[in-house]
Protein backbone atom coordinates (compact mmCIF):
# COMPACT_ATOMS: atom_id res chain seq x y z
CA UNK A 1 0.00 0.00 0.00
CA UNK A 2 1.26 3.49 -0.89
CA UNK A 3 0.14 6.57 1.01
CA UNK A 4 1.74 9.98 0.62
CA UNK A 5 2.91 10.93 4.12
CA UNK A 6 5.62 13.24 2.80
CA UNK A 7 6.97 15.48 5.53
CA UNK A 8 4.55 14.39 8.26
CA UNK A 9 6.07 13.93 11.72
CA UNK A 10 5.22 10.73 13.60
CA UNK A 11 5.47 10.39 17.36
CA UNK A 12 5.44 7.05 19.14
CA UNK A 13 4.56 6.12 22.71
CA UNK A 14 4.09 2.76 24.36
CA UNK A 15 5.07 -0.83 23.77
CA UNK A 16 7.70 -1.53 21.13
CA UNK A 17 6.88 -4.78 19.33
CA UNK A 18 7.22 -6.22 15.80
CA UNK A 19 3.82 -4.79 14.80
CA UNK A 20 4.64 -1.24 15.92
CA UNK A 21 8.12 -1.51 14.38
CA UNK A 22 6.69 -2.56 11.02
CA UNK A 23 3.99 0.14 11.08
CA UNK A 24 6.56 2.86 11.81
CA UNK A 25 8.93 1.53 9.13
CA UNK A 26 6.12 1.52 6.58
CA UNK A 27 5.20 5.10 7.52
CA UNK A 28 8.82 6.15 6.94
CA UNK A 29 8.85 4.29 3.61
CA UNK A 30 5.82 6.40 2.66
CA UNK A 31 7.57 9.69 3.43
CA UNK A 32 6.93 10.29 7.15
CA UNK A 33 9.62 11.20 9.65
CA UNK A 34 9.61 9.38 13.00
CA UNK A 35 10.53 11.82 15.76
CA UNK A 36 13.05 10.90 18.41
CA UNK A 37 11.65 10.28 21.91
CA UNK A 38 13.01 13.47 23.43
CA UNK A 39 11.78 15.78 20.67
CA UNK A 40 9.83 18.81 21.87
CA UNK A 41 8.04 19.20 18.52
CA UNK A 42 4.43 18.09 18.25
CA UNK A 43 3.85 15.15 15.89
CA UNK A 44 1.31 15.27 13.09
CA UNK A 45 0.52 11.61 13.82
CA UNK A 46 0.82 9.98 17.24
CA UNK A 47 0.96 6.18 17.42
CA UNK A 48 0.13 4.72 20.83
CA UNK A 49 1.01 1.05 21.09
CA UNK A 50 -0.19 -1.34 23.80
CA UNK A 51 1.25 -4.81 24.47
CA UNK A 52 -0.25 -7.03 21.76
CA UNK A 53 0.52 -10.36 23.43
CA UNK A 54 -1.74 -11.05 26.42
CA UNK A 55 0.28 -10.33 29.54
CA UNK A 56 -0.75 -9.85 33.12
CA UNK A 57 -0.15 -6.57 34.87
CA UNK A 58 -0.74 -4.25 31.90
CA UNK A 59 -1.20 -0.71 33.21
CA UNK A 60 -2.67 1.77 30.74
CA UNK A 61 -3.03 4.90 32.90
CA UNK A 62 0.29 6.48 31.82
CA UNK A 63 -0.58 6.10 28.14
CA UNK A 64 -4.07 7.46 28.79
CA UNK A 65 -2.50 10.60 30.24
CA UNK A 66 -0.10 10.96 27.30
CA UNK A 67 -2.92 10.57 24.79
CA UNK A 68 -5.15 13.13 26.50
CA UNK A 69 -2.34 15.67 26.94
CA UNK A 70 -1.03 15.34 23.40
CA UNK A 71 -4.57 15.41 22.04
CA UNK A 72 -5.21 18.74 23.74
CA UNK A 73 -1.99 20.09 22.24
CA UNK A 74 -3.01 18.86 18.78
CA UNK A 75 -6.36 20.65 19.15
CA UNK A 76 -4.52 23.87 20.05
CA UNK A 77 -2.37 23.36 16.93
CA UNK A 78 -5.53 22.82 14.87
CA UNK A 79 -4.85 19.34 13.50
CA UNK A 80 -3.44 15.89 14.15
CA UNK A 81 -4.12 12.18 14.16
CA UNK A 82 -3.85 9.52 16.82
CA UNK A 83 -3.72 5.82 16.10
CA UNK A 84 -3.94 3.28 18.90
CA UNK A 85 -2.54 -0.24 18.40
CA UNK A 86 -4.73 -2.43 20.61
CA UNK A 87 -5.56 -6.07 20.97
CA UNK A 88 -8.77 -7.23 19.31
CA UNK A 89 -9.69 -8.26 22.88
CA UNK A 90 -10.69 -4.61 23.37
CA UNK A 91 -14.10 -5.43 21.90
CA UNK A 92 -14.35 -9.12 22.75
CA UNK A 93 -12.86 -10.06 26.13
CA UNK A 94 -10.92 -13.31 26.35
CA UNK A 95 -11.86 -15.51 29.28
CA UNK A 96 -8.26 -16.63 29.77
CA UNK A 97 -7.02 -13.02 29.90
CA UNK A 98 -9.62 -10.99 31.83
CA UNK A 99 -7.32 -8.23 33.19
CA UNK A 100 -5.61 -7.79 29.84
CA UNK A 101 -8.98 -7.62 28.06
CA UNK A 102 -10.22 -5.02 30.54
CA UNK A 103 -7.18 -2.81 29.98
CA UNK A 104 -7.61 -3.02 26.20
CA UNK A 105 -11.30 -2.09 26.56
CA UNK A 106 -10.32 0.90 28.69
CA UNK A 107 -8.02 2.14 25.94
CA UNK A 108 -10.71 1.60 23.31
CA UNK A 109 -13.12 3.70 25.37
CA UNK A 110 -10.47 6.39 25.75
CA UNK A 111 -9.89 6.38 21.99
CA UNK A 112 -13.60 6.88 21.30
CA UNK A 113 -13.89 9.57 23.97
CA UNK A 114 -10.91 11.44 22.54
CA UNK A 115 -12.41 11.17 19.04
CA UNK A 116 -15.49 13.03 20.30
CA UNK A 117 -13.59 15.54 22.41
CA UNK A 118 -10.82 16.42 19.95
CA UNK A 119 -12.95 16.69 16.81
CA UNK A 120 -13.09 18.13 14.26
CA UNK A 121 -9.38 18.95 13.98
CA UNK A 122 -7.93 15.73 15.36
CA UNK A 123 -8.85 12.28 14.07
CA UNK A 124 -8.51 9.43 16.56
CA UNK A 125 -8.79 5.76 15.57
CA UNK A 126 -7.46 2.33 16.51
CA UNK A 127 -6.33 -0.91 14.95
CA UNK A 128 -7.53 -3.99 16.85
CA UNK A 129 -4.88 -6.66 16.35
CA UNK A 130 -5.67 -10.37 16.43
CA UNK A 131 -3.31 -13.36 16.13
CA UNK A 132 -0.32 -12.07 14.15
CA UNK A 133 2.85 -13.86 13.13
CA UNK A 134 4.24 -17.37 13.24
CA UNK A 135 5.44 -17.53 15.98
CA UNK A 136 2.87 -15.15 17.37
CA UNK A 137 3.89 -11.57 18.06
CA UNK A 138 0.31 -10.53 18.85
CA UNK A 139 -2.84 -12.25 20.06
CA UNK A 140 -3.35 -15.68 21.54
CA UNK A 141 -2.76 -19.02 19.79
CA UNK A 142 -6.37 -20.03 20.42
CA UNK A 143 -7.52 -17.08 18.28
CA UNK A 144 -6.13 -18.69 15.12
CA UNK A 145 -8.55 -21.63 15.31
CA UNK A 146 -11.45 -19.19 15.58
CA UNK A 147 -10.36 -16.73 12.90
CA UNK A 148 -12.57 -16.94 9.83
CA UNK A 149 -9.57 -16.87 7.49
CA UNK A 150 -8.00 -19.83 9.36
CA UNK A 151 -4.48 -18.43 9.69
CA UNK A 152 -2.55 -15.86 11.68
CA UNK A 153 -2.13 -12.45 10.07
CA UNK A 154 1.11 -10.75 9.18
CA UNK A 155 2.66 -7.61 10.59
CA UNK A 156 2.45 -6.15 7.08
CA UNK A 157 -1.34 -6.59 7.08
CA UNK A 158 -1.55 -4.60 10.31
CA UNK A 159 0.82 -1.95 8.91
CA UNK A 160 -1.48 -1.55 5.89
CA UNK A 161 -4.38 -0.79 8.23
CA UNK A 162 -2.27 1.80 10.05
CA UNK A 163 -1.33 3.42 6.73
CA UNK A 164 -5.00 3.56 5.77
CA UNK A 165 -5.78 5.45 8.97
CA UNK A 166 -2.84 7.83 8.35
CA UNK A 167 -3.80 8.61 4.76
CA UNK A 168 -4.44 12.37 4.43
CA UNK A 169 -7.28 11.53 2.01
CA UNK A 170 -8.96 9.63 4.86
CA UNK A 171 -10.50 12.70 6.49
CA UNK A 172 -13.92 11.55 7.76
CA UNK A 173 -13.11 8.43 9.80
CA UNK A 174 -12.74 8.97 13.54
CA UNK A 175 -13.63 7.07 16.71
CA UNK A 176 -13.37 3.68 15.01
CA UNK A 177 -11.40 0.50 15.64
CA UNK A 178 -10.42 -1.34 12.48
CA UNK A 179 -10.15 -5.01 13.47
CA UNK A 180 -7.27 -6.81 11.77
CA UNK A 181 -8.02 -10.19 13.29
CA UNK A 182 -8.97 -12.51 10.43
CA UNK A 183 -12.62 -12.39 11.49
CA UNK A 184 -12.01 -13.54 15.06
CA UNK A 185 -14.13 -10.76 16.52
CA UNK A 186 -16.96 -11.61 14.15
CA UNK A 187 -18.12 -14.30 16.50
CA UNK A 188 -16.06 -17.25 17.64
CA UNK A 189 -13.94 -15.43 20.20
CA UNK A 190 -16.51 -16.00 22.94
CA UNK A 191 -15.30 -19.59 23.41
CA UNK A 192 -12.21 -18.52 25.35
Amino acid sequence: MRVDLGGLRVGFRGDVNPVSDCALARMVANGACVMQGGSAALPDILVISLPLLPVEGVVVAPLQTVAATMGDTMVAQGSGRMIFLLSAAATMPMRRHPHYSMQMAAMLTLMRTLAMRLAPGVLVNAVGVGAIGDPLVAGDAAMVGHASVGRPGTVEEVADAVLFLCDPANSYLTGQMLSVDGGWSAGYGRNF
